[in-house]
Formats: structure tokens, C-alpha cells, sequence
């Protein structure tokens, strides 16, 4: 089972997959942090630690900012949060995404996504900028298609797009 939380930033995406990776598995699912703690953003540490606290001792967490097939196993749970973090990490690595996540969508694992939806605003003014937004949209058009479930996240609620 695939399953697409995608939103905007903040519209409640995490705590919606966190919900219903929990409710799918019942043992403790793991939780593939995606997020290159290398910037020194303290703003996103604070939110790291709200979603850490949140998640309190439900969830196996694996650090993963680049291979996240590498970590898969098959029949396990997982909760991949998030995409977006992902997309900038093979960016700035220059990494062959296609095939990471084609891996991952192939696989036999349980795995439920978060995805920021970037597409709805105006064109950036920088390439690395424009070329994540582009990226942002190829993948959640890949995840989308191979997906049994997606979800649209608005304000904390969903609307189920398949």
C-alpha cells in the first residue's frame, strides 16, 4: 500500500500521514526523516523538534536524506516525511532521482508519503529555485500515479484525489 499526503506547508500534511501510517501497522512503524540537518536553520530545527515530541516513542525513526530505497524492507511500515526535504537534498547532490524513487515506489514496503505542494505559486526567479519547484511537480506526478491513496491537505483536512 502507497498512500500521498500533499499540501501546502503547514496545512497539516504530517500529523494526517503520521495518523494513518499508525493506524495501518500494528507494530511500530519506522519514520524516514529526510531533512539534511547541515544548514544551521534553527527555524527548522524547532519544527524537527515539535514533530520529534509529537511522534514521542510511536515510531522507529531512520535518518535518510538521499537513498530513502536504501532503507526499505519489504511488508514493513514507513512513513517518508518528506518528500520536499528529499528533492532538495538530490538537487544539491545532483543525484539521479528517477530512479531512487522509482525504486521506492516499486518496492514491497507499506509506505506513506508527505509532499509540500510548491506548484500553485508564482515562478521563482532563481534556477535552483525554479528547478525544485519543476522537480517538486515531476515527483508528485510519479508518487500520485503509483499511489493506491492520495490525499489533498488543506487546513487540516482532507479531500481524497484517488
Amino acid at each position: 500500500m502507497k498512500i500521498l499526503f500533499i499540501g501546502g506547508q503547514k496545512s497539516g500534511k504530517s500529523h494526517l500521514a503520521e495518523e494513518k501510517i499508525l493506524f495501518m501497522s500494528s507494530k511500530k512503524p519506522f519514520y524516514v526523516a529526510t531533512y539534511d540537518d547541515t544548514f544551521e536553520d534553527l527555524q527548522m530545527r524547532e519544527k524537527i523538534a515539535v514533530h520529534k515530541k509529537r511522534r514521542e516513542d510511536r515510531f522507529i525513526t531512520l535518518q535518510e536524506t538521499l537513498y530513502i530505497d536504501r532503507v526499505l524492507k519489504d511488508d514493513e511500515f514507513y512513513l517518508i516525511d518528506c518528500l520536499s526535504m528529499w528533492i532538495l537534498n538530490i538537487l544539491q547532490e545532483g543525484i539521479d532521482f528517477e530512479r531512487i524513487l522509482g525504486n521506492v515506489l516499486k518496492s514491497n514496503a507499506n509506505i506513506v508519503f508527505v509532499l509540500n505542494d510548491v506548484n500553485r505559486g508564482v515562478i521563482p526567479q532563481n534556477e535552483l529555485s525554479r528547478k525544485f519547484v519543476d522537480l517538486s511537480g515531476i515527483v508528485s506526478q510519479m508518487t500520485a500515479r503509483e499511489c493506491d491513496e492520495v490525499y489533498e491537505v488543506v487546513a487540516g483536512l482532507t479531500r481524497r484525489l484517488k
